[in-house]
């Protein structure tokens, strides 16, 4: 009877929370987020709680955080692509029309000026529906706030509910996938957060050093890019050195790719990322990258987080079923002695 009315309570939960999903899909990408927040600030706010401040007290200043460090990443985004579109266009204007090529005795003309135009017009485009779009986001934002703070609030529910409907010969199997998903979105969170920073404040140094008219515009560019694997802010030292190379810049170009490359693009990887190796969510790069680009294709903006997560956990499950296959059952193994 108890283990029937388990399986009612794990069907019920599926039920509501698909409808729910369903309910809640024009938020969902901010539902989403928020609750991967929270779960990265959990330990905060148990910190907090420990050092005397009251439950109340301790979500309010763990929620803060939360506001903080979402406006921190997703203001100055904003801010570039809005308010200072002009001087992403100004950096494409200055690239001529024709493109003359000689290699060997070969030489042809390549056609810039319309790659530049289409570029132009996407950045006015995303600075538009940027505008248009900031009512909305403010709303986002506030539903974002209030889901942080409700679910450090009340963060025993979930967990009861899910050992409630789950046997307790199987807890084990939720709580590695907790630890699972606690150490990857360490990973996403903190480390890529981290190595952001670091990039944009390299980066500020190494474009004002080489001349850039809009050394923070371009550090701010280089600091989100690094949220994607692999690539990262190489894509933007390439394309200022090939802008370089286009407008006649050979020197500067060949310095910041050499510069760039070193200082903006590998060194807050090799010291940051070395640093903080023990928060990551034991999934190599090539994976990470896998899930990252699989889910902004799929989810779009909440794919960031959606994806990466998605391939850690099958990872875990995978894990898991290793752990027990017994070796000696395997298809063509020891059959015993032949007569």
């Amino acid at each position: 009877m108890v283990l029937n009315r388990q399986r009612l309570l794990g069907v019920l939960f599926v039920a509501m929370a698909t409808l729910t999903a369903v309910a809640l899909a024009e938020v969902l990408r901010t539902v989403v987020f928020a609750v991967t927040v929270a779960y990265v600030l959990y330990p905060l706010r148990q910190r907090l709680v420990g050092r005397g401040l009251s439950r109340r007290i301790a979500c309010v200043v763990s929620t803060g955080v939360a506001f903080v460090g979402a406006t921190l990443l997703v203001a100055p985004l904003l801010y570039t692509l809005y308010r200072r579109r002009s001087e992403l266009i100004a950096l494409l204007e200055g690239v001529p029309d024709l493109v003359p090529i000689t290699v060997g005795g070969f030489q042809t003309v390549v056609e810039i000026a319309p790659y530049v135009a289409a570029a132009e017009t996407w950045i006015r485009g995303v600075a538009i529906a940027v505008a248009g779009a900031a009512p909305v986001l403010v709303l986002e934002v506030v539903v974002f706030t209030f889901l942080v703070y409700g679910i450090l609030y009340r963060p025993r529910a979930v967990e009861a509910a899910v050992f409630g409907v789950v046997p307790p010969e199987y807890h084990d199997i939720p709580t590695r996938l907790h630890e699972r998903t606690r150490q990857t979105l360490y990973s996403i969170y903190v480390l890529q957060a981290a190595t952001a920073a670091a990039t944009f404040v390299l980066a500020v140094a190494v474009f004002r050093t080489l001349g850039y008219g809009s050394p923070v515009l371009l550090a701010v560019i280089a600091g989100v890019l690094q949220f994607i694997p692999v690539v990262g802010p190489s894509i933007l030292i390439v394309a200022l050195g090939a802008l370089d190379f286009l407008v006649g810049a050979t020197g500067r170009a060949a310095a910041v790719l050499v510069i760039g490359l070193v200082v903006v693009a590998f060194v807050p990887d090799a010291v940051i990322r070395t640093r903080l190796a023990g928060w990551t969510g034991k999934i190599s790069p090539g994976l990470y990258f896998v899930g990252f680009v699989g889910g902004i294709l799929t989810l779009g903006a909440v794919g960031v987080i959606v994806g990466p997560l998605a391939v850690s956990l099958l990872l875990e499950a995978i894990d898991m079923l290793s752990e027990h296959v017994d070796p000696t059952d395997s298809v063509g193994g020891d059959a015993g002695p032949t007569q």
